[in-house]
């Protein structure tokens, strides 16, 4: 059984139950094709049995290596850019004790992840070697050549702070570098220091890949079982891969209805939250989507947005702009803590109404009321909804996700697992920056 549950009830007024149905044969085809690698862009598909065949020992390892990593350090920067560290950080805020610094809980060692090589801001870099010139750290670089602009700048600066923290024996231990298994610059380099190596899959693309070393490792090394994280999408791949029907299989669900609603006019998803602590996740979500879909001049197009937060923002807009959109909302049956509303003898802020409720039921409450405001204002609500934030029922999630952006893709006729679209912009900058060879 999983956790997940997707509910789609708010947006029948909107899909009919024929125009569900007309996508049965062609979902049987997408699933074949996914299933036996046959589809488009079949070279990638790897990700499709990583949690059932993620090996004991390669978990082992990365376990022993976090603990490693924490003994030493007290900061581990995570050094990638889009996959390479969207997922991590997509799953470590959500797990995270406190999003307040040095909050932490002191029942483990805490080892805090700080990331780099995810844009070229000159005065982020600055004020992060400056602060770590007083932080014991490690690194962990991520990428599968080497040669990418932001992370390799970034990599090439840290690289060269450390060992001039530490000399260059020293360094060279706290360096561990997640990259193809054979070829590539920084692959020959780990090779040349003696750098600690993990592989990225030849079959699983950069925004599919947080179930491989390249998000495992980093979340072990925050103190957070990458056992229960991959048991999570496991359970989730097996009740994928046995409902064929789209009724019973959420993913399948949940792409054949963004499908529909695509072919109606709504060309922009936006995914809402309630939590905070899922922000990250929703521009792990949208990497996921915008790169897989968005191609051949079609694709809907990603956005978030926080309530209750942006409700006093974009919610105007939500509610009576253009309507060339739907919602997807995640929420939570249930928070890790409790907090009661006080009593207050003089009731000037007319809150004693809601006085001994938990501030999670107001939340609750405010999500349903948006619900059904934006259903009013002709704005379809898909709803995703776990129990809580834990790693089991995020491994659930990011499969969910996965599974169903690749099925999705296909329906638009696009290939889901490449990327033509982001090399334009490297070309241009090659030029600009008189890259040899350019």
């Amino acid at each position: 059984m999983i956790n997940l549950t997707f509910d789609d009830q708010h947006v029948r007024s909107f899909v009919s139950n024929d125009e569900i149905s007309l996508f049965q044969r062609e979902l049987d085809l997408h699933r074949k094709n996914i299933y036996q690698r046959k589809g488009k862009g079949s070279d990638f598909l790897g990700w499709v049995d990583l949690p059932g065949s993620i090996d004991d020992d390669l978990l082992a390892q990365m376990e022993a290596d976090a603990t490693k990593i924490r003994e030493q350090s007290d900061v581990a920067v995570v050094i990638g850019i889009g996959g390479s560290y969207l997922g991590t950080r997509a799953v470590c805020e959500a797990l995270s004790d406190s999003p307040f610094p040095n909050h932490t809980n002191a029942k483990r060692k805490h080892t805090e992840l700080v990331y780099a090589g995810h844009h070229l801001d000159e005065d982020y870099l600055h004020a992060l070697l400056s602060w770590l010139d007083s932080k014991s750290y490690s690194i962990i670089v991520i990428s599968k050549s080497g040669t990418t602009t932001e992370p390799a700048i970034a990599f090439r600066l840290l690289r060269s702070h450390l060992e001039t923290k530490y000399g260059k024996e020293a360094a060279a231990k706290r360096i561990f570098a997640v990259t193809d298994a054979s070829r590539g610059a920084l692959k020959q380099l780990a090779d040349n220091e003696g750098y600690t190596t993990y592989v990225i899959p030849d079959d699983v693309g950069g925004r599919y890949s947080v179930l491989t070393p390249v998000g495992l490792l980093p979340i072990a090394v925050a103190g957070h079982s990458i056992r229960e994280l991959v048991k999570g999408a496991k359970m989730m791949a097996a009740h994928l891969k046995k409902e064929d029907s789209i009724e019973k299989n959420p993913a399948a669900s949940y792409a054949v209805l963004r499908n529909i609603l695509y072919n109606k006019g709504k060309t922009t998803e936006i995914l809402a939250g309630y939590n905070p602590s899922l922000t990250y996740f929703t521009e792990w979500w949208k990497q996921l989507f915008g790169e897989s879909e968005g191609k051949e001049g079609k694709g809907i197009f990603p956005a978030g947005v926080s309530f209750t937060t942006d409700l006093h923002s974009m919610g105007q807009y939500i509610q009576d702009g253009l309507k060339n959109f739907f919602e997807t909302v995640i929420t939570l049956e249930d928070t890790r803590h409790r907090v009661l509303i006080p009593n207050d003898k003089d009731d000037l802020d007319g809150l004693n109404y809601l006085a001994g409720k938990r501030v999670s039921h107001v939340n609750r409450m405010a999500a349903k009321g948006t619900m059904m405001a934006h259903l009013d204002g002709d704005v379809p609500n898909l709803q995703i909804s776990i129990p809580a934030i834990n790693e089991n029922n995020l491994g659930e999630l990011i499969y969910f996700f996965e599974m169903a952006c690749a099925i999705s893709g296909y329906i638009l006729g696009v290939n889901p697992f490449d990327q033509p679209g982001v090399e334009a912009y490297k070309k241009n900058m090659f030029d600009l920056l008189g890259k040899p060879g350019k």
